[in-house]
């Protein structure tokens, strides 16, 4: 498996990774932090540090995801925008997008 990283990340699952909601067109979600525990379409599931698990839409959001790269500890900014799709076909696409994009010799 390769290693998650900021050129490769939205390939990569998410759940696992800790998280920050940085920006938000809703203003009472800024701020929310933890661990995201669950994904879908349009939503990312975040379990905070009391063990609540909160719903937050991917659309319109600003997240900071932490995760290990290389022996180094990374944050990087996240547009909630480009994450929405069904986890399984948002890997996909950019597989393929990747593939098309490679030049064949």
């Amino acid at each position: 498996m390769v290693e998650i990283s900021p050129s490769n990340f939205v390939q990569h699952e998410i759940i696992g990774l800790d998280v920050l909601v940085e920006r938000s067109t809703n203003r009472s979600m800024e701020g929310l932090r933890g661990r995201v525990v669950d994904e879908s379409m349009k939503m990312i599931f975040i379990e905070d540090s009391k063990g609540r698990t909160k719903k937050i839409p991917k659309a319109g959001n600003v997240f900071v995801f932490c995760f290990e790269s290389s022996g180094k500890r990374i944050r990087l900014r996240v547009r909630g925008d480009i994450l929405v799709a069904r986890p399984e076909d948002r890997t996909k696409k950019l597989m393929n997008i990747a593939r098309k994009m490679t030049v064949r010799r």
